[in-house]
């Protein structure tokens, strides 16, 4: 995997969009056309078991086959040597659970576009950056800022355009859940990881991998605990049936995609530069590709086309990701340029 560490971070992030797009299709596909077997779509909870099971599967196998589980800590146990997590990277794994756990559940939602939940997922998210960076004494560069406030208006008009959040319960759940995971992880990252060597890069994605892969199953199982009806029996059928009915196809899609997907965003937020220079380019990304997948769904499926206010949105977050990926670049010559004038 050597040609992770020569890709640069502009590349990352496309690779990032391209494996999102597909993942937000199948997904909202999936919940959103009736299966023959159910006379209905599919609900997270029959999407989620199989898609976690699998992508964490395919996690531990790319850690121990890629050999990145060298660069971990490592404990010594009977005649074995594994990896074993810090207590930094613990939490951050708790905090990555329910990244895991709620990111495919937010495109599971009837009467609520990708494009309108990315923005609300994203961009709380994006407020918290600065707050992050701040908190850690990090300077936070000019156009950091700029990126910060365009990708704000966008998430102003859309929820004007909407006339409010007019989200179910459980939408508002997810959705704080969230930012909850998304800020603990953030600042773990910053605290432990944001070196820019590729060792603290894999030794910071094995350790949280191996705590948030167990975890996020385990707090899926646990959902039905809650008492809110139905849960149990589709849990159920997403732990058990699922696998011999035909949507297992696309699910193992997801799973493949979510799994490459993790591994993208890692290594952009891990990047040495300001949370306020990685996290709006690694959240724009993702709401591009939400728009990308809106359009798909619309015009292959039927469902409705995002609206202009999305539209709009998604145009600033580009313009987010254009400054962020060209100013840096601005700011060296600007200062290559004083360093060698006449004093």
């Amino acid at each position: 995997m050597k040609w992770l560490n020569r890709t640069p971070l502009v590349g990352i992030v496309l690779l990032y969009m391209l494996a999102y797009i597909p993942y937000m299709v199948i997904t909202k596909q999936l919940a959103s056309t009736p299966a023959a077997s159910l006379g209905r779509p599919l609900s997270a909870l029959e999407i989620l078991p199989a898609t976690l099971m699998v992508s964490g599967l395919m996690t531990f196998i790319f850690i121990g086959l890629s050999g990145w589980w060298r660069a971990a800590h490592q404990r010594r146990i009977g005649g074995i040597t594994l990896p074993v997590p810090t207590r930094w990277t613990f939490l951050s794994g708790i905090c990555t659970a329910l990244v895991l756990f709620t990111v495919p559940m937010s495109l599971t939602f009837q009467g609520v576009s990708i494009p309108f939940i990315q923005l609300l997922m994203r961009g709380d998210v994006l407020l918290l950056a600065p707050l992050v960076d701040l908190a850690f004494r990090r300077k936070v560069g000019w156009y950091s800022w700029v990126a910060l406030v365009l990708v704000a208006i966008g998430l102003f008009l859309t929820i004007r355009q909407r006339g409010g959040l007019h989200l179910p319960p459980l939408a508002i759940a997810t959705v704080v859940l969230y930012t909850i995971g998304y800020f603990g992880r953030l600042a773990v990252m910053t605290r432990v990881s944001k070196s820019g060597e590729p060792d603290d890069v894999k030794r910071y994605f094995v350790e949280e991998k191996i705590v948030a892969v167990p975890l996020s199953a385990i707090l899926l199982a646990l959902v039905p605990m809650l008492g809110l009806g139905t849960q149990g029996s589709q849990l159920a059928f997403g732990f058990f049936a699922a696998w011999s009915t035909p949507q297992i196809l696309p699910i193992l899609a997801l799973a493949v995609l979510l799994f490459v997907v993790s591994i993208f965003s890692a290594i952009i937020l891990l990047d040495p530069r300001e949370n306020t220079f990685c996290v709006p380019l690694e959240r724009s990304a993702s709401i591009v590709a939400g728009i990308a997948a809106s359009i798909i769904l619309a015009l292959v499926w039927g469902l409705p086309m995002p609206t202009t206010a999305e539209f709009s949105g998604a145009l600033l977050m580009i313009a987010a990701v254009v400054l962020l990926s060209l100013a840096p670049a601005w700011d060296r010559r600007r200062l290559a340029m004083a360093a060698e004038a006449p004093s």
